[in-house]
């Protein structure tokens, strides 16, 4: 048998996977079945025989007899990628907490500072990549458990998946303490001397990730407990209907049991719908009695109906307010005020504060303000002096009109 070939840069994987993107896609979506045929997948393919070749020569698929399948590295990436993998990956972070173990060794026995810092870059990198593989192992539990509960139908096997993925659930648990173990206690020295900034930031998402991940892991243990409660009260029914369906067969049913004597006691209409009695008014009483009349005003005002009811118009408006008004509000013209003072030759706070044609009564701040708004509006044709003086508490400049 010839061995493998293997890509030799990203660029002619990436190339080659884009090229037959539609037979990829084909057999990943069928993994679940041998369904996927030689024939139909040499009409998926760029180019028919020579790229099934070309696939199986690089490990991208392989034969099993008719059948075209993907190759179980290919697979795997795929599915971790797309999120979509069943298996839960627990000894991938057993392995990872071994490596980290052996970085932080590395890294006490190292003295030269460029390979010391690389193994340090090891150990943060291993401490996201354990937080973030127990966070998607946990997201794939949770979907295999309520598609194992929802889509298996046998009671069994059921039983056993779940089971199965219970123990999972608990070696994902056994690992994340294993890893809060090394942080804390075994490697505590390691942490308490080397901690950095970034190593420190680390750690605390790392914490904080995995403790997230031990509550959702309690709250996946309380759900397969419900789930495998349910299993076994439905087994249960399943089995009585089976004996029943027996003993009704074998025409036991009505000398064995007292099936008809329960049903009799029973009166399950709960399913039945809730039948609704109208309630007619008697002619009688709406003609001679006073609240029939009020019922029959009210109806023909459309009174308690919607569909015959007028919006209500609001009252006319009278002659006083249709008559034109007017509003004078006292306003101080920044301009006029500006032209005094460019003729004045005073400085501009004396100005303003002694100013006498205002068309309104200016208050103390009033005049501040104008004083600040003359200032920022006329700015280039005013001469702002080094000379400062004191008023009331407030320092000002002394400012003049620009001269030509």
């Amino acid at each position: 048998m010839d061995a493998t070939s293997h890509f030799h840069s990203l660029e002619e994987l990436i190339r080659a996977l884009d090229r037959e993107r539609k037979l990829l896609h084909g057999l990943f979506q069928d993994r679940k079945r041998l369904s996927f045929r030689y024939d139909l997948a040499r009409e998926l393919a760029a180019k028919k025989d020579e790229s099934l070749d070309f696939l199986r020569k690089f490990g991208v698929i392989h034969e099993n007899g008719d059948f075209v399948e993907l190759e179980d590295v290919y697979l795997r990436f795929f599915e971790e990628v797309l999120e979509v993998n069943e298996e839960i990956n627990v000894a991938s972070v057993k392995e990872s907490i071994s490596n980290l173990n052996a970085a932080i060794d590395y890294y006490k026995s190292e003295n030269e500072p460029n390979r010391k810092y690389g193994y340090m870059k090891d150990v943060k990198r291993i401490l996201r990549n354990i937080a973030l593989t127990s966070l998607r192992n946990v997201i794939d539990l949770k979907r295999n458990i309520d598609n194992t509960y929802k889509n298996e139908p046998t009671f069994a096997i059921k039983k056993k998946k779940l089971v199965h993925l219970d123990e999972k659930r608990k070696d994902i648990a056994v690992l994340i303490s294993e890893c809060e173990k090394v942080i804390d206690e075994k490697q505590s020295t390691f942490f308490m001397v080397a901690m950095d900034v970034q190593l420190k930031d680390t750690v605390t998402d790392v914490k904080l990730q995995l403790r997230e991940v031990y509550h959702n892991l309690l709250e996946l243990d309380r759900q397969i407990i419900n789930y495998l409660n349910l299993i076994e009260y439905q087994n249960r029914l399943f089995a009585k209907v089976q004996k029943l369906k027996y003993l009704r067969d074998q025409m036991l049913l009505d000398t064995n049991t007292d099936i008809r004597a329960k049903m009799a006691s029973k009166n399950p209409v709960w399913m039945e719908p809730r039948p609704k009695y109208t309630l007619k008014v008697s002619l009688s009483m709406l003609r001679n009695s006073d609240e029939g009349l009020k019922i029959l005003q009210d109806v023909a005002t459309g009174k308690g109906n919607a569909r015959l009811s007028k919006g209500s118009m609001a009252e006319p408006l009278t002659e006083d307010e249709l008559k034109e008004q007017q509003h004078v509000l006292p306003m101080v013209d920044i301009d006029e005020v500006k032209n005094a003072f460019m003729a004045s030759g005073d400085n501009l706070f004396h100005f303003v504060m002694n100013y006498s044609s205002y068309h309104k009564p200016m208050t103390h701040e009033e005049k501040l303000v104008l004083f600040c708004q003359l200032t920022a509006q006329y700015l280039d044709e005013l001469a702002i002096s080094d000379d400062y003086r004191l008023y009331e508490g407030i320092e000002y400049p002394l400012i003049y009109p620009k001269t030509a």
